[in-house]
């Protein structure tokens, strides 16, 4: 061995006083040097004052609200932690530090690491944002929602190409569109027990969905300030089925307003930056405009994503979705469309969708493409298990 062995003692000591943050107080008497010293430091610029007092066994704090020692640090902390744990920080510095402001400067904006929740606060500040940054937000906007489209785009589209081919079965399919499940089904009273072989008398099979009836997705999405990842996930996922042949898709944003941003959907970065987060919920309006747009029920799904926090006519809202129901509409609604684990969500409205046939759940980016799949396919989605 070239190196000197670590000393495990040593090693636990010197992991303690990274958690601890020092001074005399955390009792490790251990002295930090080096890299070990310059992350001690970028934790201490952000956690080092918490929301109580200062104690002694407090960290100072450094972060202040200069736009360069933001900027430093930023810097730093991309130089030594890794991306995951650099964009819970950012968030942390902006909850935490009120840093929210310093995001309208663009050479903040090139210094981030661009996720989900960042794209989120940049259009929560679209509206105060001077045009000098907004270039510059746009192509940190852009740049995640390129990743999310490579992530998520090509499954989706062969999940939803494969529901529309079956729900377009046919009774004189060519052989390799059988659906063999369902023929051999549908003729075992045909059963030869002598040849141990079924006869099909009637073939069932998957038609193309080049053929079949086009269908229709609403996309109706809540824009209060508490949505902000789903109004990003949604937005990709509402390209990705509009650029679908098979599959016509209509956009909708809605506080107390309600905006169609279907003509935007070739471009999600245009459908972000045309929503605007935050403000009251009116989904009986939005509800009430998604069903002037149905003409045909049997083949629609309307997709109402929302935390149900209603702040117009309950009755109403709950009379419409029973009503798109009965006349053969497919309704989903979702209380979140993120990876941010279980959404605060009014649990009397999501009950009373439930009790309509109209179950609420929570649902991740990952998960979207099945449950449009099944309602395309018109079977039961699939909710999870804690919904």
């Amino acid at each position: 061995m070239t190196a000197e062995a670590i000393d495990p003692g040593q090693e636990r000591l010197r992991r303690w006083r990274l958690v601890l943050g020092g001074d005399a107080a955390d009792g490790t008497g251990c002295t930090l040097a080096g890299q070990d010293a310059a992350m001690d430091g970028a934790l201490s610029a952000l956690y080092g004052q918490g929301d109580k007092p200062r104690t002694g066994r407090d960290r100072s704090a450094g972060l202040g609200a200069s736009a360069p020692s933001v900027a430093r640090w930023l810097g730093d902390i991309r130089t030594y932690f890794p991306s995951s744990v650099v964009q819970v920080m950012q968030r942390d510095a902006i909850d935490r530090l009120g840093l929210a402001t310093l995001l309208l400067e663009p050479e903040m904006l090139e210094a981030v690491e661009a996720d989900v929740h960042l794209v989120g606060t940049l259009l929560s500040l679209n509206k105060a944002m001077p045009e000098t940054t907004k270039e510059t937000a746009r192509a940190v906007v852009r740049k995640v929602v390129e990743d999310l489209e490579k992530r998520l785009a090509s499954r989706t589209r062969a999940t939803l190409t494969g529901a529309l081919d079956r729900s377009a079965r046919v009774n004189r399919p060519r052989h390799h569109d059988i659906d063999w499940n369902r023929t051999i089904a549908a003729n075992l009273k045909h059963y030869l027990p002598e040849y141990r072989t079924i006869v099909p008398e009637r073939l069932i099979g998957y038609g193309r969905a080049s053929q079949s009836v086009k269908k229709e997705v609403i996309l109706c999405i809540d824009q209060s300030g508490s949505m902000a990842a789903s109004v990003v996930y949604a937005s990709v996922f509402g390209a990705v089925l509009a650029s679908m042949r098979s599959i016509s898709t209509r956009l909708v944003v809605f506080d107390t307003a309600v905006v169609d941003l279907t003509d935007q959907l070739d471009d999600p970065v245009d459908v972000l930056f045309g929503t605007q987060l935050g403000g009251g919920t009116d989904i009986n309006r939005a509800l009430a405009y998604c069903q002037s747009q149905i003409t045909r029920p049997a083949e629609t799904v309307v997709v109402l994503i929302s935390d149900l926090y209603e702040g117009g006519i309950r009755n109403e809202m709950l009379k419409r979705v029973a009503a798109m129901k009965a006349s053969g509409v497919q309704f989903v609604t979702l209380l979140a469309l993120s990876d941010e684990g279980a959404p605060a969500y009014d649990r009397e409205h999501a009950a009373a969708l439930a009790a309509l046939g109209a179950p609420a759940f929570a649902c991740t980016p990952d998960l979207f493409p099945e449950v449009m799949a099944a309602a395309i396919e018109k079977r039961p989605l699939p909710v999870p298990d804690s919904a």
